[in-house]
């Protein structure tokens, strides 16, 4: 199992690309979230063809603004089998298909949606309205021989931490979104996810890394060679 991401930067962190990863993971490449800037990233790192499954934590435009021109390259440019779009619940699903219908007219022709619940190894932690009011959000938990933790945009992590204490102890690698503002209550404050680095290996994400403090111990993505596309 191995991620790489094309981006780590927060809505507004355009010099740091919209944060999305591509996970290696039981024999597929799965492409976590499709920001506005991430069809770009796959086309210059000539990346696009590589990726036959999708994910989304859920759908604002820095999660899921270029998903639309994603499959239209994979089914008229590469003239490739439809990507499968793996979904946690029917209401997502429904709110997924609204949101491509207005670009796509028929989604189904250009993409299979297939219910996470038949796809072994992936666990969804629902985390409705703790990014933004009324809005349903999705981390994830990608369980194989180690493990990899994927939050979303999560303004409390105790939700998904719960969900990982009831699991076996196993090998974790966890990729937290972070802010530095402790008035950003869309995201979680780094001194919130102190706590939780005793026996995990965690990374920021989702960030604007020049504003990281002197005293934050949370490694960011964005300065990991190894974690980068």
């Amino acid at each position: 199992m191995r991620i790489k991401f094309l981006g780590t930067g927060g809505a507004f962190d355009t010099d740091y690309l919209n944060s999305a990863a591509l996970l290696e993971f039981r024999g597929i490449t799965l492409l976590i979230d499709c920001g506005f800037t991430v069809f770009p990233t796959l086309v210059s790192k000539n990346l696009v063809q590589k990726v036959d499954h999708v994910i989304l934590t859920h759908l604002h435009n820095d999660h899921c603004g270029s998903l639309a021109t994603f499959l239209l390259y994979k089914s008229i440019v590469e003239k490739s089998k439809k990507p499968v779009i793996l979904y946690p619940s029917e209401q997502f699903k429904q709110q997924l298909t609204s949101f491509l219908r207005i670009q796509l007219k028929e989604p189904e022709k250009y993409a299979e949606f297939v219910p996470l619940d038949q796809f072994e190894g992936v666990i969804a932690v629902d985390t409705y309205g703790q990014h933004s009011e009324g809005l349903q959000t999705y981390s994830y938990i990608f369980d194989n021989d180690s493990r990899i933790v994927y939050s979303g945009d999560l303004g409390k992590p105790d939700v998904l931490f719960e969900k990982l204490e009831r699991l076996p102890a196993k090998e974790t690698c966890v990729f937290h979104d972070i802010t530095f503002n402790p008035e950003n209550t869309g995201h979680t404050y780094y001194k919130k996810l102190l706590p939780y680095l005793n026996g995990k290996e965690m990374y920021g994400y989702h960030c604007d890394p020049t504003q990281s403090p002197p005293d934050n111990p949370i490694r960011l993505v964005f300065f990991q060679p190894h974690l980068m596309a």
